[in-house]
């Protein structure tokens, strides 16, 4: 592999330390542009500082004489600020990894998109609320969108897309998450606490409450559509409690396609990293032996009624992508600080997905209208929830 310039947005985050680790185990073969933040100065400063990065961007711009301390010493450049992160995006690295969390991360994925290049998608909110600008603006601008979640990865692996016809369905897994043999009644009752403690992945609080829910199965459903050229009832999920196969591809002759491997991030990270080529990591490799056994059940719809939600709004299309995850942002941050409960997140969703219709997006600015929109919204059918 050739030397390759990186850019991360969204250094700090699970995401983004992991493709960091990467990084650094093979740092002669990669050269980083630039690396983002939104508020962690420290986190951000030290991986500038191990990386020789070019260029690093607090997105909060009250914070950038603290980085700019941080950083003094270093020819690391200094900048702060929303406009600031688009202008990081829009470098002009080789690869870029997207992996600002939720709607905030949009304008820099689609700055990043539109300077060409490899883009490697973490961020699936960007995709869900605007996934036709997205992939317009990939095609307009010869960029190639790589996938990095660990079910589109490995749709990516096994879809034939110089044949897409030859395919009938693409199953995605779901490990379930912590409350999958949980009755409604517990589920009531969970906790933030609870609910962040994955079973089997190392993630972020939004992220692991989503996966607790079912509604990361749902979100990454709508992505899946934007990603592979199947009609919207040609995807569907799985639960999957061991988390060990990750995605299945089912051909029109019989055949199913799956990627398998130990449930560790820095394996998708690697594989959109290297593209089209292959590098090693530091993964515990698979030992089918040890798993011992693969199950797979269907998703309980009356206990996790998210997938119902977000597969109706994958058949609608329209604004209501963009609805369901400005809706579920404001819904699972509630219930992180403790003022609703876990059963009233897709409770506020539906709610909102019922009061608020406007058209669908044909502009950024009109999916941010859509989202402030839905938030306002969501926030109005809190106060009803919790009065």
């Amino acid at each position: 592999m050739t030397m390759r310039s990186v850019s991360i947005l969204g250094a700090t985050g699970s995401i983004g330390t992991s493709t960091l680790d990467l990084i650094e185990r093979d740092s002669d073969r990669f050269r980083v542009v630039a690396l983002t933040a939104h508020r962690d100065v420290a986190g951000l400063a030290q991986a500038a500082r191990r990386t020789n990065a070019e260029l690093a961007v607090i997105g909060d711009a009250s914070l950038y004489h603290a980085l700019t301390a941080a950083l003094a010493g270093t020819s690391t450049r200094v900048s702060a600020g929303e406009a600031a992160l688009v202008e990081a995006a829009a470098s002009g690295a080789d690869w870029t990894m997207a992996a600002i969390v939720g709607i905030a991360g949009l304008r820099p994925a689609m700055a990043a998109l539109e300077a060409g290049g490899t883009v490697a998608l973490a961020n699936k909110e960007s995709l869900v609320s605007a996934g036709a600008l997205m992939t317009g603006a990939a095609k307009a601008h010869a960029a190639t969108l790589l996938p990095v979640d660990s079910e589109h990865n490995a749709v990516f692996q096994c879809f034939d897309h110089a044949a897409p016809g030859s395919i009938r369905k693409v199953t995605l897994t779901a490990s379930g998450g912590p409350f999958r043999d949980w009755s409604l009644e517990a589920m009531r009752a969970a906790t933030p606490a609870q609910a962040v403690r994955h079973p089997n992945w190392s993630m972020g609080a939004k992220i692991s409450v989503d996966s607790a829910t079912l509604m990361n199965k749902g979100l990454e459903l709508i992505e899946a559509y934007h990603l592979f050229p199947l009609p919207a009832d040609g995807f569907d999920a799985i639960i999957h409690p061991q988390s060990v196969v990750h995605a299945l591809v089912d051909y029109v002759d019989g055949s199913v396609l799956a990627q398998l491997g130990t449930p560790d991030m820095r394996t998708p990270i690697a594989h959109s990293l290297a593209w089209p080529r292959r590098m090693p990591t530091p993964c515990r490799p698979l030992d089918l032996a040890a798993v011992g056994r693969l199950d797979f059940h269907a998703p309980d719809r009356e206990r996790f009624p998210a997938l119902g939600v977000a597969l109706e709004v994958l058949s609608a299309g329209g604004a209501r992508p963009a609805i369901l995850n400005a809706a579920n942002e404001v819904a699972v941050a509630a219930f992180l600080e403790g003022r609703i409960g876990f059963l009233d997140i897709v409770l506020i969703v539906r709610k909102v997905l019922d009061c608020y219709e406007p058209p669908a997006p044909s502009s950024l600015d009109d999916v941010f209208a859509i989202d402030a929109g839905a938030r306002r919204a969501a926030r109005a059918e809190m106060e009803i929830i919790t009065a």
